[in-house]
C-alpha cells in the first residue's frame, strides 16, 4: 500500500556553482526556486496500480524518486508499506564496468537483496533477461533495450511489495514489453502495489486501474483511465495552443468535449452496410461514417478525424482528412459533410467507442476546434461464415503444397 498526503518538493536552480558558494559566503539567495510538486496527494491500495502521467515537466519522476526515497520531500506525508522499489531511468544502480552478472549483485544489493537471496535467485533472473551469454560482458557493451531487460529482471525478483516504474519499459523489443507487462500484472494479482509512468496512454488504459494528472506539480484530474486521459488530451491541445480553450463539458453520459468552437461538429452517424444507420455494424462488410459540422468563423484550414476504440480503451484505429490529402476551408455560418467509406468493417467481434475531432494540421494540438469524445458506441457482429479471434479479421488465403 502507498499512501502521500499533501507532497511538496522545491528545488534550487543556481545559474553557476560559484553562486552557491556566493549564498554561503554573503547569506543571499543566488538562486531561483522550482517548486515540482504541490501538495500532491494519492493512495495506493495492494493489488491496484496507479497510472501516472502529465507533460514533461510535471513532476512525474520527482514523485517517483520520492516513493523510492531516492529524495526527500520538503514536507508532507509519504508511507509505503514493505519493500518499495523503483525501476527509473536506465542504469540507475549499475556500473557500466561491470559485467551483467556483477551488475545483478551489484544492484540487487543496493535494492535491499541479501547476498544469499540473491544467489539463489540468479538463475531466475539471467533466465528472465535472456540475455545468454552476455552476462558476462562488461554493462557499457550493452544497448538500451539489453539493460532495460536487466534491470527489470533484476528489480522484479526482489519481490518488492511496491513496485514503482517510469519510461525504462519504453524501450526495448516488443516481445520483452509484452513479458514485462505479464510479469507486472501477476505481480499485481498477487497483491502488489504498482504506480506506472507512462506517455503510452494504451498502457496506461489497459494496466492501471486508476490514473492521475500532473501538470506544473499538481494534481490536476484523479480517477478512471479513460477520463484522465481524455484531460490529458485536453492540456496537450490547450497547451500547445497557449490560451485556455474551455473545460471539458458533459455531451452525454460517456463522453466529453472541448475546443474552441470555431468548428462545431453538429451530428455524427454510423451508416450499416444496408444504408441504415444502426449502432451495429458487421464484420466484413462495409459502413460509413457521417460526420456534420457548422463554422462559426472563417476557417482557412480544416481538419476532421475519426478515432475508434475498444472496450478497454485502446486506440484500435485512427485517421483524419489531412493524412487523406482532402483540404477543407469553411466560411462563418457555413456547413458541411465529411463522410469516411469504410469498404470492409474488418474489426474483431466487440463493443467499441468512436471520437471525431475538428482541428488545425495534422493533430489536434495545432488548434483544436472541437474534440468530441465516445460521441458513439457501436458493436461489430461476425458475418458469413469466417470465423476468426482478436481484433482485426485479415485478408488472406490458405493453400496446401504437396
Amino acid at each position: 500500500m502507498i499512501q502521500v498526503e499533501n507532497l511538496f518538493k522545491t528545488f534550487k536552480i543556481y545559474r553557476s556553482p560559484a553562486d552557491r558558494l556566493k549564498e554561503l559566503v554573503f547569506r543571499r539567495q543566488y538562486c531561483r526556486e522550482f517548486q515540482a510538486l504541490k501538495g500532491v496527494s494519492m493512495r495506493v491500495e495492494a493489488g491496484e496500480t496507479l497510472g501516472v502521467i502529465g507533460l514533461n515537466g510535471a513532476g512525474k519522476s520527482t514523485l517517483l524518486k520520492i516513493l523510492t526515497g531516492i529524495l526527500m520531500p520538503d514536507s508532507g506525508f509519504v508511507q509505503t508499506e514493505g519493500r518499495a522499489i523503483g525501476l527509473l531511468e536506465l542504469g540507475t544502480g549499475f556500473n557500466p564496468e561491470f559485467s551483467g552478472l556483477h551488475n545483478i549483485y551489484f544492484n540487487g544489493t543496493l535494492l535491499g537483496m541479501a547476498g544469499e537471496e540473491i544467489q539463489q535467485k540468479l538463475d531466475q533472473i539471467i533466465g528472465f533477461s535472456e540475455l545468454g551469454d552476455f552476462i558476462e560482458q562488461p554493462l557499457k557493451t550493452y544497448s538500451t533495450g539489453m539493460i532495460m531487460r536487466l534491470a527489470f529482471a533484476t528489480a522484479i525478483h526482489a519481490d518488492p511489495d511496491t513496485f514503482v516504474v517510469d519510461e525504462a519499459l519504453s524501450v526495448g523489443d516488443a516481445y520483452f514489453q509484452q513479458k514485462c507487462i505479464k510479469r507486472i500484472k501477476q505481480f499485481k494479482e498477487n497483491g502488489g502495489a504498482i504506480v506506472f509512468v507512462s506517455h503510452d496512454m494504451n498502457a496506461i488504459k489497459l494496466i492501471c486501474d486508476e490514473a492521475m494528472l500532473l501538470d506544473h506539480g499538481s494534481v490536476v484530474e484523479a480517477g478512471s483511465p479513460d477520463s484522465v486521459v481524455n484531460r490529458y488530451n485536453f492540456l496537450l491541445a490547450r497547451k500547445s495552443q497557449g490560451e485556455t480553450i474551455g473545460e471539458p463539458q458533459p455531451i452525454c453520459d460517456s463522453g466529453k468535449t472541448y475546443g474552441n468552437l470555431k468548428v462545431e461538429i453538429s451530428d455524427v452517424e454510423l451508416i450499416n452496410g444496408k444504408g441504415v444507420v444502426s449502432e451495429t455494424l458487421i464484420c466484413g462488410e462495409p459502413c460509413q461514417i457521417r460526420i456534420s459540422l457548422k463554422a462559426n468563423d472563417d476557417v482557412d484550414e480544416l481538419t476532421v478525424g475519426i478515432l475508434i476504440r475498444d472496450r478497454f480503451g485502446q486506440d484500435i484505429f485512427g485517421t483524419n482528412t489531412y493524412h487523406h490529402n482532402l483540404p477543407i476551408m469553411l466560411r462563418n455560418e457555413e456547413a458541411t459533410c465529411v463522410t469516411y467509406d469504410i469498404e470492409e468493417m474488418n474489426l474483431g467481434p466487440g463493443k467499441y467507442t468512436l471520437t471525431v475531432a475538428a482541428h488545425q494540421e495534422e493533430a489536434h494540438t495545432y488548434e483544436c476546434y472541437q474534440w468530441i469524445d465516445r460521441i458513439r458506441s457501436f458493436e461489430v457482429i461476425v458475418g458469413g461464415d469466417f470465423r476468426f479471434i482478436g481484433l482485426c479479421k485479415m485478408k488472406l488465403r490458405v493453400s496446401r503444397v504437396a
